[in-house]
């Protein structure tokens, strides 16, 4: 199998990290050769964090090169519009519709893009899912990005079943179950429109 390219963007504290332990624990499962990397770390709190996630018979390096990437998972807006360039000509895009204000913005020195959702599906495959309005009907918000993971896994090679099985050995003992219905509510949210 060729070498797939999977990439999350977000802001530091949205939970990048554990989304992309899900997806090595899922493609190590299926006996893929996996490379992982965290490029932008600025993990704290508001700065940007760009993961990448590479996995197929043979993986040689663990970058994805522009115009590479075959699903972007993007946890706000403007990440996404930040990365989209990464996306392969035929790539899904799955952002969560939720904006975080930079730095630059909340100093004044550059205002938020507008309607970025409907800009990137202009030239991109987009699902966009208010996901953290849906985490917090679930009852809990911090579940938001297994929410964006679960619409992401439906363009992904790998079956319900393994999906869930990996969440329950990867995510914290009490969130277990909560966390396998917010990835349901993405992976089979992804037929209907969750944002009407």
């Amino acid at each position: 199998m060729e070498t797939k390219n999977i990439m999350i963007v977000g802001v530091g504290g949205q939970g990048t990290l554990l989304t992309s332990r899900i997806l090595g624990g899922i493609m190590l499962d299926a006996g893929y050769d996996v490379k992982l990397s965290e490029v932008h770390g600025m993990a704290q709190r508001g700065g940007s964090v760009v993961t990448f996630v590479r996995y197929g018979d043979k993986v040689a390096e663990p970058i994805v090169e522009e115009g590479q990437a075959d699903v972007l998972i993007a946890f706000e807006r403007l990440e996404a519009l930040r990365y989209a360039h990464f996306l392969k000509k035929d790539g899904v895009l799955v952002v969560n519709d939720w904006r975080i204000d930079p730095i630059t913005v909340v100093t004044g020195a550059a205002a938020y893009p507008e309607n970025i959702i409907e800009t990137l599906k202009e030239q991109h495959t987009v699902y966009a899912i208010d996901a953290m309005t849906e985490a917090k009907k679930l009852g809990n918000s911090r579940t938001f990005n297994i929410i964006v993971l679960g619409m992401a896994a439906g363009h992904m090679d790998f079956t319900k079943e393994d999906w869930l099985k990996v969440i329950e050995r990867t995510v914290p003992p009490k969130t277990v179950e909560i966390n396998k219905k917010a990835f349901l509510l993405g992976f089979e949210g992804q037929d209907q429109d969750l944002n009407k």
